[in-house]
């Protein structure tokens, strides 16, 4: 496996890293505790240094997988993880808060559950409204300066907030979503991380599966699987996008490798400081996304590839009212 720096920050994790997230939420019911746990540890075991979990995957659920795999290989992988949201005592989400003793409390309890004395890498999961990011920014590096945490990250945030926010503690890493079909933050959040050098973390790589050409237009998914309700999910939104699937396969073909693994190395190629996080529950499909680290593509078939992806059909879930 590769290794990449995340800008210019000094911090080098493996070029495509582990999201943890669909192990206990978001796509259908958790995966038993020991399945888990073999899944991040092949992960490890494959070259992967860099998985990525937060408080609200479960809730909480996710850190403590994350925690009990990853112990016995602490000293050799990265774990990021996310605070922004408030809880009851069930559990229950009660909606955003990152004022600074709220950021205190959820470091703290995230330090617990991933069984470590040091976060590597603590995003702010989602912007918040009530809180100035000056003040966001500020009780991370505190935070960084008592050595609970080393690195300080945003998720879906627009250029405006990284810049306010690096003034006043470095930001190492951005996490919002990115993929052949969701090419947002080309427009002002690549640019920004490019002069303030900063790496760039894109979730959903895969497009919730919708790239590996696995998704037909007649899939039903449950309640429980967020594209049950995503917009660009709906079986018309699937079948205009599905001429974005085709030219993947193609390419695909030509390299001898799957529809996943060029999607991932196209994002390999956008930056030399981008690292995917692909998400799988499988094996199988573990190997596959981490398989992508080795290919390169060729200039014309990424000309294609962006030709294919110019208009993308229905709007993309989770995350697109807090650009900004």
């Amino acid at each position: 496996m590769h290794l990449r720096a995340l800008g210019t920050s000094g911090l080098e994790v493996s070029a495509i890293g582990l999201g943890c997230m669909g192990l206990s939420a978001n796509y259908g019911e958790p995966v038993e505790e020991t399945a888990g746990i073999a899944l991040i540890r092949a992960a490890a075991d494959r070259g992967v240094t860099f998985f990525d979990t937060a408080e609200a995957y479960g809730p909480f659920t996710n850190e403590e997988l994350v925690g009990k795999a990853l112990a016995p290989v602490r000293d050799r992988v990265v774990i990021a993880t996310k605070f922004a949201f408030d809880y009851d005592e069930a559990g229950n989400r009660q909606g955003l808060d990152s004022s600074p003793a709220h950021i205190r409390h959820a470091v703290d309890g995230s330090l617990r559950r991933l069984k470590t004395e040091r976060i590597d890498l603590l995003y702010q999961h989602r912007a918040d409204p009530n809180v100035p990011i000056e003040d966001v920014a500020g009780t991370v590096k505190e935070l960084i300066q008592h050595g609970k945490v080393a690195h300080f990250g945003l998720s879906e945030v627009g250029s405006g907030t990284i810049r306010r926010a690096n003034a006043v503690q470095p930001v190492t890493a951005i996490q919002n979503e990115y993929s052949l079909w969701t090419r947002d933050p080309e427009a002002e959040v690549l640019p920004a991380c490019d002069e303030l050098g900063i790496g760039f973390v894109p979730w959903s790589p895969l497009g919730q599966g919708f790239l590996t050409g696995t998704v037909n237009q007649t899939q039903q998914f449950p309640a429980s699987d967020v594209r049950s309700w995503f917009p660009r999910f709906s079986p018309e939104a699937r079948a205009a996008n599905q001429p974005i699937v085709d030219t993947v396969r193609q390419i695909a073909a030509e390299h001898n490798v799957t529809p996943a693994q060029i999607a991932l190395a196209w994002l390999l190629a956008q930056r030399p400081w981008i690292v995917p996080i692909p998400g799988t529950r499988r094996l199988g499909r573990l190997q596959e996304n981490t398989g992508a680290n080795s290919i390169t593509l060729a200039g014309e078939q990424l000309a294609r590839l962006k030709a294919a992806t110019t208009v993308v059909h229905g709007a993309r879930g989770t995350g697109q009212e807090t650009y900004g």
